[in-house]
């Protein structure tokens, strides 16, 4: 074997060997790409991602007009229309109880009674005292008459008679307040006493409360303290309740807090079945005033440019970019002052993948 043979075979095995070695990578760079193509082909076959035929898959609202009004945020509590600390204006030992909690009861209802025995004696006591003094202001009249005695023991005789009647009245009164007696119709909560217990004026009972209507208590910027009257609407929720309630202010701080530059506000709402439960937290919108009617629309179907924002809009199958107009800005939607008109379908979602013109398909029509 010559030279040049031995060259020749050495160069075809140093290719055999490097062969065998990048097989395997060749044969996956061969097979991706054939994937890929593949994909490419199924994609044309669908019309793109999104949609069919090339059309952008988009969500819709139909433009309509809207209630606006002018509305001022905050944030409140719920308070109850009236409560009261129930406690005895005198001592001594309870022996009617006539409070269970949790009871709704009627005002005038008697909630219990203090032994009243010695009072009741004092009272006869001073009936018999003033029968005596009576008869005996008779007879010094008599006297008197026949000048058998002086004025003024005659006026000692009189003023007896009265002193022992404002005693008997005093008494009367002491009688009266050993009957307890709703002041108001209300629930009663949680008693702290029992059937017998001596009791003193410091001795809490229980407590009544009456919540139909609600309270919102809540507080306004004093920039805002010219543009509140009494009768202004309000709409709040509470942290227990997703419901809207409607509420009318009734009263309003005479002054602004100086501290926090604050004017408190109370509102009234009506609570017949006591969902709004006092102290529970209230987000409160004040309608300052109102506008009428005006378009609003999401705020992110509206897209930004240099000069001005403009939406897209849905017209024979495409996506037909319009400027529009911007007014009074919410939380989530914004006025439209001119650019949209009553019926106009508006995208709301998919803007990013649509262009000026473009192919849509309408997915979904949201309200």
């Amino acid at each position: 074997m010559n030279k040049i043979t031995k060259t020749i075979i050495s160069f075809l095995a140093i290719i055999l060997i490097l062969g065998l070695a990048f097989y395997p990578k060749i044969k996956k760079s061969f097979s991706d790409s054939e994937s890929k193509d593949n994909m490419k082909g199924k994609e044309k076959e669908k019309g793109g991602p999104g949609g069919k035929g090339g059309k952008t898959a988009v969500i819709v609202t139909v433009v309509k007009s809207t209630k606006l009004d002018d509305i001022l945020s905050s944030t409140g509590s719920i308070l109850p229309n009236e409560e009261v600390e129930i406690r005895s204006e005198i001592a001594g030992r309870i022996i009617l109880l006539n409070i269970k909690e949790g009871d709704n009861i009627q005002k005038g209802t008697v909630l219990l009674r203090i032994n009243d025995d010695e009072l009741q004696a004092r009272l006869k006591k001073l009936g018999f005292n003033k029968k005596l003094a009576e008869d005996n202001e008779g007879r010094q009249k008599v006297l008197l008459q026949k000048e058998a005695i002086s004025q003024r023991e005659y006026d000692i005789a009189v003023n007896s008679v009265n002193t022992i009647s404002a005693d008997i009245e005093d008494l009367k009164s002491q009688i009266l307040k050993t009957t307890l007696k709703a002041p108001f119709s209300g629930k009663v909560g949680f008693r702290y006493v029992s059937m017998g217990s001596y009791i003193s004026p410091a001795t809490k009972i229980a407590t009544l409360t009456n919540t139909n209507p609600a309270k919102i208590e809540f507080s306004i910027p004093a920039k805002y303290a010219t543009a509140i009257r009494q009768g202004s609407t309000i709409e709040f929720t509470t942290e227990n309740e997703q419901k809207t309630f409607i509420g009318k202010v009734y009263a309003i701080d005479p002054k602004i807090d100086p501290l926090t530059r604050t004017l408190q506000i109370r509102a009234l709402a009506p609570n017949p079945v006591n969902l709004l439960v006092p102290g529970a937290y209230a987000k409160v919108n004040l309608i300052l005033k109102s506008k009428g009617s005006a378009i609003l629309i999401p705020t992110e179907s509206v897209i930004p440019e240099a000069k001005g924002s403009k939406v897209f809009l849905v017209k024979n199958g495409k996506s037909v970019p319009q400027k529009v107009e911007l007014g009074t800005r919410g939380e989530r939607t914004v006025e439209i002052l001119s650019g949209l008109s009553i019926g106009d379908t508006l995208i709301t979602n998919g803007i990013i993948q649509v262009k000026p013109d473009g192919d849509v398909e309408i997915k979904e029509v949201v309200q």
